[in-house]
């Protein structure tokens, strides 16, 4: 995955991605399209407030450009497909963190995992 941040101070899937990118991947992930244009997004959005089609468009695009979505060109249109499934994102996106964390971190990280694991499974 291309162009991933973390940020810490937010929740969920906006920890690495924008709040529409996120609300954009929630949307495909909870419906589970397999395909989509970005008229069928842009349709599903509105219906929660307006906005304008090349917000979805340009949105969707850098989606695609982050490795999210593939695409493939159907007439004039693209028509997009989710690179991976929630989970699949999920998983990237923790060996993405773990790997960018020197050893001494890693170790860490490891040993923060087993007590939360711990602590799940006393409760």
């Amino acid at each position: 995955m291309k162009g991933i941040r973390i940020r810490p101070e937010q929740d969920g899937l906006r920890t690495t991605l924008f709040e529409l990118e996120a609300e954009i991947m929630e949307a495909v992930w909870e419906r589970e399209w397999a395909d989509f244009s970005v008229t069928d997004m842009h349709q599903l959005l509105e219906k929660r407030r307006e906005i304008a089609y090349t917000t979805v468009m340009t949105t969707v695009s850098r989606l695609h450009d982050k490795g999210l979505l593939t695409r493939h060109k159907e007439g004039r249109r693209f028509v997009y497909q989710p690179a991976m499934s929630h989970n699949e994102f999920i998983e990237a996106m923790t060996r993405e963190v773990m790997e960018s964390l020197p050893p001494v971190g890693r170790a860490t990280a490891v040993a923060l995992l087993g007590e939360r694991v711990a602590e799940a499974d006393d409760a």
